[in-house]
């Protein structure tokens, strides 16, 4: 395929002009092709308030200012030499006779020899346009404001220079009034209480004046020229990376004994995240290339900001959009049927949803105290079907025990608990009070067929599952992990087929309907992350805080992993999270210092099922089911048999 040459032949002509214009001939009496289109395509067009010489408005304006200036009396050199001589006589005063006869004598003489001459002709004024972005000009210059002269209020006069003096003073008076107004809201600012301040900063972002819009407007009108042209350099930067994302096959894994690799792609970092963890990725189920990435601390001791990172493929040097929060990312989720929308959870309790259309950086619904948010960090949330109002609507687990349900009505978020997480036993409380303790929920996963069928792992090392109909008591409880259970996840093929790892080193996998675990592997290190593949039933890949990525694929071998590489190099540094690709043969992998990593997987890692003599392959949810099926069956029939 990269041997294979593509001709193109580069023209001027417009590939989105239409070719199919037709017009009415009278001439030949039938409609005919337009032969000629114009081809010219306009990216970028901004009114001006220049006017061109040459142009009929120019020439009526030289015009105009010519006649105005013959129409001007002019005076002569004697009549304003007599006009000072008097205006002195005026403030001097009456002096002695002698002085008074000498200097009406010299006025006579000056006079008389002033009309004896012929005075010079009058120059024409030279042609010249008014220009009303040329500040250099009458009242302007003077060391004094002008006076406040308005061009209405002269009827008879067409002086351009009113209108100047006018329009400056209109932008003078609107400058003065917004430093007035900037000045007041400083003053506003400093008076108020600290606390009112805090409140102010969560609810939303300063409002931008309008001088501040007006330079806005202009940028964001070519943000999307600018854009494309950022992709085209990152293109030509990252080339060699987007041949190996597209091309390169490792032709190594002929040789090996069905193992495999992972190929480092593209490495993912905005300077501001350096300093936070990698706490949850998601691909949106639109855009294949376009991801999500939240930022927080699993450190409870150092707490802060959080932020959410939107990525593309196409763009590996900086983040698509950005969004900032005052605490730390938890957990977040794209809506399916609604692409634009990430459900958020935050460590503080709260729930938000952000919306990808609008272009304010705060969220569109964020959860409050009075409308019910967690007591404790969020661990999970999880788009569901719209309600019976196509109300969008999403769950979310969180420490506290609560199982929530949360549905967008209008301008608000409406919650309801689905479910308490209830311990056995009870503990001793103040006065011989017996107190009835929750669990800690830390992750959850719904049905992908059974929309009322969930499971909720917790910190207690269980996997219960329940059913949104029952908000009571459990259908079931799995004794999965002596540990925290960090990630439950069903398998996207099988209905009865669920994953399951913890930090006590294993990952397991289980039938709903079965007790006991079909597979357990113990990967010598905490376990961050597990995740099935989209392509296959039998693939999955796990993450240890060691750094390591860990592939496996129970159709090629039930023990071990294919492939055990080291993604994270640096010391004391962890992987947190894991994701495949919707599409491609790639997954992402985060880490606590902030970094995402793309890596490839190698054939052997993502094998198909083989051609047979005279048989066409299939391929689809059912023959994955099949497959994953008849290996479970090898794993029961011992069990049955004892």
């Amino acid at each position: 395929e990269l041997k294979q040459e593509f001709t193109r032949t580069l023209t001027a002509d417009n590939p989105q002009a239409p070719q199919n214009i037709v017009r009415f001939s009278f001439k030949e009496r039938e409609y005919k092709l337009v032969d000629y289109l114009d081809q010219t395509a306009i990216h970028f067009s901004l009114n001006g308030n220049l006017i061109p010489k040459d142009s009929d408005e120019g020439r009526r304006q030289s015009i105009r200012s010519i006649t105005e200036a013959e129409k001007a009396p002019v005076e002569t050199p004697a009549e304003t030499s007599k006009q000072a001589e008097i205006k002195d006589e005026k403030h001097t005063g009456d002096t002695e006779g002698e002085g008074e006869e000498e200097e009406e004598g010299g006025a006579e003489e000056v006079a008389e020899t002033a009309e004896a001459e012929e005075p010079p002709p009058p120059k024409a004024p030279e042609k010249k346009l008014p220009n009303q972005f040329n500040f250099i000009e009458r009242a302007s210059t003077t060391p004094f404001n002008p006076l406040r002269v308005c061009c209405h209020s002269f009827s008879d006069l067409e002086d351009l220079s009113f209108g100047r003096a006018c329009v400056c003073w209109d932008i003078y008076d609107a400058y003065m009034e917004e430093l007035h107004r900037m000045e007041k809201a400083k003053e506003k600012e400093k008076s108020k209480p600290q606390a009112v301040k805090k409140e102010e900063e969560k609810r939303g972002a300063r409002k931008l004046s309008y001088v501040e819009v007006q330079h806005i407007e202009p940028i964001t009108r070519i943000a999307k020229a600018a854009k494309i042209a950022e992709r085209m350099v990152n293109l030509n930067t990252f080339d060699d990376i987007a041949q190996d994302f597209k091309y390169f096959e490792d032709a190594s894994d002929e040789f090996r004994a069905q193992q495999g690799t992972l190929l480092p792609l593209w490495n993912f970092q905005y300077e501001k995240t350096k300093k936070l963890a990698v706490t949850a990725i998601s691909w949106n189920p639109k855009y294949k290339d376009l991801f999500a990435v939240g930022y927080g601390s699993y450190n409870f001791m150092k707490q802060g900001h959080g932020m959410i990172l939107l990525y593309t493929l196409k763009n590996p040097s900086f983040p698509e959009y950005i969004f900032s929060s005052h605490s730390g990312v938890m957990c977040l989720d794209f809506n399916s049927e609604h692409p634009h929308l990430i459900a958020v959870g935050f460590y503080d309790g709260n729930v938000a949803i952000y919306n990808l259309r609008k272009e304010t950086s705060q969220p569109s619904y964020k959860s409050s105290a009075e409308s019910g948010k967690h007591t404790g960090p969020v661990w999970q949330v999880k788009w569901q079907k719209d309600d019976m109002d196509n109300n969008s609507n999403f769950f979310s687990v969180s420490s506290d025990g609560r199982i929530v349900s949360w549905t967008l009505v209008k301008n608000e978020l409406v919650h309801m608990d689905v479910i308490k997480l209830s311990v056995e036993g009870t503990m001793q409380g103040p006065e011989g009070l017996q107190l009835q303790t929750l669990g800690c929920g830390t992750s959850f996963d719904f049905h992908k067929k059974i929309d009322y069928l969930f499971l909720v792992g917790t910190e207690e090392g269980k996997i219960y599952k329940c059913s949104k109909n029952y908000s009571s008591q459990f259908l079931d409880v799995f004794k999965a992990h002596d540990m925290a259970v960090d990630t439950v996840s069903w398998n996207p093929f099988h209905l009865k087929v669920f994953i399951s790892c913890s930090s006590d080193w294993t990952v397991k996998i289980w039938d709903h309907t079965i007790k006991t675990p079909m597979f357990v592997y113990d990967l010598s290190c905490a376990v961050g992350d597990v995740a099935w593949s989209p392509y296959s039933s039998t693939v999955f890949a796990a993450v240890t805080i060691d750094g390591k990525a860990h592939v496996f694929d129970l159709n090629i071998n039930k023990h071990e992993a294919l492939c055990t590489q080291l993604v994270v190099t640096r010391m004391k540094n962890k992987i947190t999270h894991i994701q495949f690709n919707p599409v491609f043969p790639i997954i992402i992998v985060g880490d606590e210092r902030g970094l995402i990593t793309s890596l490839k997987l190698s054939p052997n890692l993502r094998k198909m099922p083989k051609e047979k003599k005279g048989q066409e392959v299939k391929k689809g949810p059912e023959v994955e089911m099949a497959k994953l099926e008849k290996l479970l069956s090898l794993v029961r029939e011992p069990e049955g048999k004892d």
